[in-house]
């Protein structure tokens, strides 16, 4: 029987497609991108703009993708068929198109489906279509533009000499939202107020709340919000805010004085309805906020989960759930929890850019037992999956019940106020519990009588706003519009490998680099760093994707209306903001540090260096001259740099003896090099062709002294080399 070829992305889906196919299909995996935009023409774009066309020039990612390609060439050769199953996204859908390219298919069929199990598989390869080339459109936009702004962009930052390495379309918007936030911080002035309250024989604690004449009766506001990055942690009532000791004290005397008496008890039973299922956004801020997980790491789970059939497409923006799923969920709560059986169920709404064609995050299969995968999956793996049928599941069940209640009480012309809450019925909070805990106030008659136990005051004062948690972060990038799902998580990963940004007790707080890059873009493309500009390129980037507007239209419009006039005027902030230009250099503010300068005794800096262990080391910034010291884990003290010291003592080069081994590369003998580290004294060989050493294949030329011979971390001993071939010779 002639074979079909089904084309997928990642190895991880092979064997469970195998499996669900059988026989009569071959299975490969493209491994995700296979091309990229080469590094050719002006600016080493790959793409070229004339007139109104856009001209790409795509190269293989890397050896493993010309690798790949071959094997899926091979694969083409031996099928009467070919099936383009690639992720049901734009992205998945760009993958396709470079397939059919590479691979010279005329007009080949496109699947897609969100759930790796037998029934949608099958579903999919009986509904074919063909590429959508809209998507396809977007797809390639989004290379260009984020190709052009890296690649434009960068050099303006390269200038300022300080460690910077790149500019980015979303990524410089995401740090800008920190470094703000981090600035808030700093010039934040912490304000002193007095919480001041009221105890009750009867049991209750009631919190100022204003004088008669000043009473509100405006309707108590809803909190009934569904935040997935927020903490378990509930906020301690407060009243009203005093903002002075004396007021406080007069308040509370006053307390001591009068009589109180119940002038209002209110009670009401609020629904909360259940929240909708996880989008990629949601999980992540879940995943990070109930497990800890940052969001790259979630998106690595997940895709584990998707993979083996688990779950349903884990990048996504819409709340959509499949009528069957909601058939087997609700299967499922008649057979196990019947009076959570709604008799209609919650509407929830995607977000406007939402792809409704696509589900939201969810068990493939409901019914399937907790106690089957325990065994198979990771224990992350495991408490993810649970979190997402949880989830899924409380968006399928009737609304919570809560009974809440008011009391307010008076004394001489001040008014006191207690809430109280009780869970009346859990509904879906007993699959994702958001609500707070139980506060019991007792049963009161209005008019009633008070007795008073105590009156108290405590000093508080104003908190700066928290740095973001990465949970947070995701949350914040979603609501402003910066990224999509496929972005969120690569781009916090990408500001921390930039040395942008670092983790602080599970908070991201900028670098000086970080602060100093942000600041300098403010300057040079403050347009870049806006929330509403990038949210705005993604809007274009979506009606490309439904076929709006042509992709290299707007790709044209776009840098020559806005970027190229943009980059000349950076440029000449360049200029005046270059280290070299010491009339308009701005000084740099650093961390200052807990060590003294050994000659002045001032606090030394902490200047930021990707180089160094630390990530930072000291400088005195007080005028003293060549004063920095690098952190040694061998003393466990700062140190000045031993090179230094070893240069006023012996001016001489290290001793240097040409040996009689040849260079396993090029054949060159090997010299013998001394040299100290941690203050002991070593010896190693290298190659005495010092041209080479920058080469590729010359790095892993380096023996070491043991008490065996000559040995290489990567070639092994030295009787044990062999003859390179001719391939290998530079």
């Amino acid at each position: 029987m002639p074979k079909r070829l089904l084309v997928v992305e990642s190895p991880g889906k092979v064997k469970k497609l195998s499996q669900i196919l059988g026989s009569e299909w071959i299975v490969r995996a493209s491994c995700g991108h296979i091309r990229e935009l080469s590094d050719q023409g002006e600016d080493s774009l790959g793409f070229t703009m004339d007139g109104s066309s856009v001209r790409c020039n795509y190269v293989p990612r890397d050896q493993r993708a010309k690798e790949t390609i071959g094997q899926l060439k091979a694969a083409v050769k031996q099928v009467t068929e070919v099936v383009l199953a690639t992720d049901p996204d734009r992205e998945g859908e760009t993958i396709a198109w470079h397939l059919k390219e590479i691979l010279g298919l005329r007009d080949p069929k496109r699947v897609v489906y969100t759930e790796i199990t037998a029934s949608a598989v099958q579903g999919a390869i009986a509904n074919p279509r063909k590429l959508d080339f809209n998507l396809v459109g977007a797809g390639l936009c989004r290379d260009c533009l984020d190709k052009l702004v890296g690649y434009k962009g960068s050099p303006l930052v390269w200038a300022l000499n300080n460690g910077a390495k790149s500019v980015g379309r979303v990524q410089s918007a995401t740090l800008h939202l920190i470094c703000q936030r981090e600035k808030e911080i700093l010039t934040f002035v912490p304000q002193d107020y007095w919480n001041v309250w009221v105890d009750y024989v009867e049991g209750f604690r009631a919190f100022y709340h204003g004088t008669v004449n000043a009473r509100s009766d405006a309707p108590e506001q809803a909190t009934e919000t569904h935040d997935d990055a927020a903490s378990s942690s509930t906020e301690t009532p407060e009243s009203k805010r005093v903002l002075s000791e004396a007021e406080a004290t007069r308040l509370v005397e006053e307390a001591r004085r009068y009589p109180h008496q119940v002038i209002l008890f209110e009670g009401k039973i609020v629904n909360r309805q259940p929240p909708p299922p996880f989008i990629t956004s949601t999980l992540q801020q879940a995943a990070g906020s109930k497990l800890r997980l940052a969001p790259d790491k979630t998106m690595i789970l997940a895709q584990k989960l998707y993979e083996a059939g688990l779950i349903t497409y884990m990048r996504t923006d819409s709340v959509m759930l499949s009528a069957e799923f909601c058939t087997s969920a609700r299967q499922w709560l008649e057979q196990h929890d019947p009076p959570n059986v709604p008799q209609q169920l919650a509407h929830h709404r995607s977000g406007k850019a939402a792809q409704e064609a696509h589900e939201a995050i969810r068990p493939t299969d409901v019914f399937r037992p907790s106690t089957e995968l325990r065994g198979e999956l990771s224990a992350d793996e495991f408490d993810l999956y649970v979190m997402i049928w949880k989830r899924a599941m409380a968006s399928q069940c009737r609304s919570a019940q809560l009974r809440k209640t008011q009391i307010i009480t008076q004394s001489g012309a001040l008014l006191w106020q207690a809430r109280g809450q009780v869970v009346e019925f859990f509904g879906y909070a007993r699959y994702w519990n958001n609500l707070s805990k139980d506060a019991i106030l007792p049963f009161l008659q209005q008019g009633q009588m008070l007795t008073l136990k105590n009156a108290e005051h405590e000093q508080k004062q104003t908190q700066p706003p928290p740095r973001y948690s990465e949970p947070k972060l995701v949350q914040l990038m979603e609501r402003k519009g910066i990224g999509r799902p496929s972005t969120y998580a690569p781009t916090i990963s990408t500001l921390k490998k930039r040395d942008y940004v670092q983790q602080t007790k599970g908070h991201l707080q900028p670098t000086a680099l970080g602060l100093e890059v942000d600041a300098f873009l403010l300057k040079a493309l403050p347009d870049l760093l806006e929330a509403e500009f990038t949210a705005k390129m993604e809007d274009a980037l979506d009606a490309i994707a439904q076929g709006k507007q042509p992709w290299q239209n707007y790709l044209i419009n776009w840098n020559q209306n806005y970027f190229v006039p943009a980059l000349a005027k950076a440029k000449t902030v360049v200029i005046t903001s270059s280290p070299t230009n010491k009339a308009a250099a701005v000084e740099r503010k650093y961390e200052t540090s807990r060590t003294r300068c050994p000659d002045c005794n001032n606090f030394l800096a902490k200047i930021p260096s990707s180089k160094v262990k630390k990530k930072f080391f000291l400088k005195c910034v007080s005028g003293c001259a060549d004063i920095v010291l690098f952190w040694s884990d061998l003393n466990k003290t700062w140190q000045p740099p031993r090179t230094k010291a070893a240069i006023s003592e012996n001016p001489q080069k290290p001793p240097v003896k040409i040996t009689s081994y040849p260079c396993p590369v090029c054949k060159q003998p090997l010299e013998e090099y001394s040299y100290t580290k941690d203050g002991q004294s070593k010896t190693m060989l290298r190659c005495s062709a010092q041209e080479s050493w920058k080469d590729k294949k010359h790095q892993d030329v380096a023996y070491f002294s043991t008490p065996k011979g000559w040995w290489s971390p990567k070639l092994g001993e030295m009787n044990k080399i062999s003859t390179p071939s001719s391939g290998d010779v530079c």
